[in-house]
């Protein structure tokens, strides 16, 4: 079974894939960066949680191979679904997770990350964001992305801040999505091992670093925080985010 960790980025999406990735291999499921290597996907997967980038047919084939020899594991993206996303998940072949956040805080947190980069003299995916105008049409993008994957019935969906503030009860969700007793020891060991007090400082892989809950109140100004209420009104009330 071929599993995607999907999600909305700045969103914890580093931390969600941790989680699936380790119940996963809890239950006898391949560690992907092994997968990675075996079946020589260097190009395709990042060294770092095993990103896949976008959802070609190319790439999506070339990641269902080491399922089709009865492997299961664990990959990521960011990216929109694609036809053949769509297909694979319809027939079965593949099982995505989403996680998403209220991209007010979101893009705060990618704008920072940006220019903790260009700070360093680092390139990132985040570095071209010089100014809000700029954070805000890249936010855009992935608001549009977020509502493709959570209009498809079979993707299972978490809210960032449930799994903030309710994470038992959500990293439960997700084992059960799996089809895993998460009662059972060798997942209680794994939902222990990421709880949020856990991963507060920022870890390789875990993209983790402040994660505060409506931040941009603070951060922006009021003309910024009335745009961005404008921009993603109608994405924050279909989810139940405050304006």
């Amino acid at each position: 079974m071929l599993i995607l960790a999907v999600g909305m980025p700045r969103a914890g999406s580093g931390w969600h894939y941790n989680l699936l990735h380790d119940l996963v291999v809890a239950a006898g499921g391949k560690d992907a960066h092994l997968i990675r290597r075996q079946y020589h996907l260097e190009s395709i997967l990042t060294e770092v949680n095993c990103n896949i980038g976008a959802l070609t047919p190319r790439r999506l084939l070339l990641s269902l191979l080491p399922s089709l020899f009865g492997n299961t594991y664990v990959f990521k993206a960011h990216a929109a679904p694609t036809p053949l996303a769509k297909w694979l998940l319809g027939k079965g072949w593949m099982k995505a997770a989403y996680i998403y956040r209220d991209p007010r805080d979101a893009l705060l947190s990618a704008y920072e990350n940006g220019k903790r980069a260009r700070q360093k003299g680092n390139r990132n995916a985040f570095a071209e964001l010089l100014d809000f105008e700029h954070a805000l049409a890249f936010m855009r993008q992935y608001v549009a992305i977020a509502e493709q994957w959570l209009a498809i019935p079979a993707v299972f969906s978490t809210r960032y801040e449930d799994l903030l503030r309710d994470y038992e009860r959500e990293a439960h969700r997700l084992a059960r999505f799996l089809g895993f007793d998460p009662s059972a020891a060798q997942f209680q060991s794994v939902i222990e091992r990421y709880q949020p007090q856990s991963v507060q400082e920022e870890q390789k892989g875990l993209h983790f670093r402040q994660g505060k809950i409506g931040r941009h109140r603070q951060a922006f100004s009021e003309q910024e925080v009335a745009i961005l209420n404008q921009t993603f009104a109608p994405y924050l009330l279909a989810h139940g985010y405050s304006l």
